[in-house]
């Protein structure tokens, strides 16, 4: 009886990840970069550009993004960082050590594509954090679904296991744009 207990809700398990996991992100219209974003795009040639790259399998890009995810969330002390004209955010990678949500993002995209994974499949992402606060995560594209990159977890889980409300994200064809994606548990409230 404990056998067939446990093969059921196996086979109820295994169905739900695999819908949580195989899924991408849904995008919409075209919408305005975040701001310093396109600074970081001057910057960064990695960041809007399309960069060579080797092909993956499954496990080893999920072991990939995984090791990454852990190695940059482990060496960055988490810190705001302003412009000195206190025009908004300063987007770029960590200095000192030290960085804030999207300056982990780029650091683990720079990493993975030196790493050969392919730059058409990492995008950033401008989601609804916790406290409600506006919070860049960096999503990388696999074959099973979209899963995302966070400085606030060493766990690298697909898109709709995060929790996060998903406003917009860098277009994964065209680098330099954005698309709305307005998806996740409160994604009503804004469309």
């Amino acid at each position: 009886m404990k056998r067939l207990l446990s093969l059921a809700v196996l086979l109820v398990i295994i169905p739900h990840f695999q819908a949580v996991a195989g899924s991408s992100l849904p995008v919409t219209r075209s919408i305005g970069a975040p701001v310093g974003f396109a600074g970081a795009c001057a910057r960064y040639k990695w960041l809007c550009g399309r960069m060579a790259a080797q092909q993956l399998d499954e496990q080893a890009a999920i072991g990939l993004l995984q090791k990454v995810n852990r190695a940059v969330n482990g060496r960055i002390v988490s810190a705001e960082d302003r412009s000195s004209s206190g025009n908004g955010d300063v987007w770029s990678l960590p200095v000192g050590g030290r960085g804030d949500c999207e300056d982990y993002a780029l650091q683990k995209m720079k990493d993975l594509i030196e790493a050969g994974y392919p730059s058409n499949r990492l995008a950033l992402s401008v989601v609804i954090g916790p406290h409600d606060q506006n919070h860049v995560v960096l999503v990388a594209r696999t074959g099973a679904g979209d899963y995302v990159l966070d400085n606030l977890t060493g766990a690298v889980k697909p898109w709709r296991a995060t929790g996060y409300t998903f406003l917009a994200t860098q277009d994964f064809q065209s680098r330099t744009g954005w698309r709305v994606t307005l998806a996740g548990p409160r994604a009503g409230e804004f469309s």
